[in-house]
């Protein structure tokens, strides 16, 4: 899978030397708890080194200017997720201009721009709304030719988490 990612991501870099980046040594996020998983391109993000948490990971890019925010938790408040989208949209993206926020039955995306970054975070609910699971990009607006098609990539490489089991125990 790691190679096909790859090979994948390789496709995504365009002909301009700014936008070419080589996405490469895909690493995996996965949560022993909650069960979800993620990769990432291990060349563009590190791990952050003043965060660390059992369920959620910060990940710097290299050069320090994009964040990829990874982890799960669970849905203490038993918010639904039309309230915590609410939540979300108030609390980290208010006042930003949306360009992609579909909602699905047990998830919804949130894309848009706020200021000179722009951001993409996708929340899923699983086992009936127990848990949120989520993960987010977000990155300077001027290097979006660049960190657009890092979201392309890592996208369908998420899977959200039933717990250790994954049978929502």
């Amino acid at each position: 899978m790691i190679l096909g990612l790859a090979g994948v991501a390789l496709t995504l870099a365009t002909g301009s030397q700014a936008a070419r980046v080589k996405l490469a040594q895909w690493e995996t996020i996965q949560s022993e708890r909650y069960g979800f998983m993620i990769a990432y391109p291990g060349s563009v993000f590190m791990p952050s080194q003043s965060v660390s948490a059992e369920d959620g990971h910060v990940l710097v890019s290299r050069d320090g200017g994009a964040r990829l925010l990874i982890g799960a938790f669970d849905n203490e408040a038993a918010a639904t997720l039309a309230e915590y989208r609410d939540q979300i949209l108030s609390e980290n993206y208010s006042g930003a201009d949306l360009d992609y926020a579909p909602v699905k039955k047990r998830y919804f995306v949130v894309s848009g721009t706020r200021g000179t970054m722009h951001f993409y975070e996708r929340v899923s609910f699983t086992c009936n709304g127990r848990y949120i699971n989520s993960w987010a990009l977000l990155y300077p607006v001027s290097e979006r030719h660049i960190y657009d098609r890092i979201v392309e990539a890592i996208a369908p490489t998420y899977s959200p988490g039933a717990g250790r089991t994954g049978q929502c125990d």
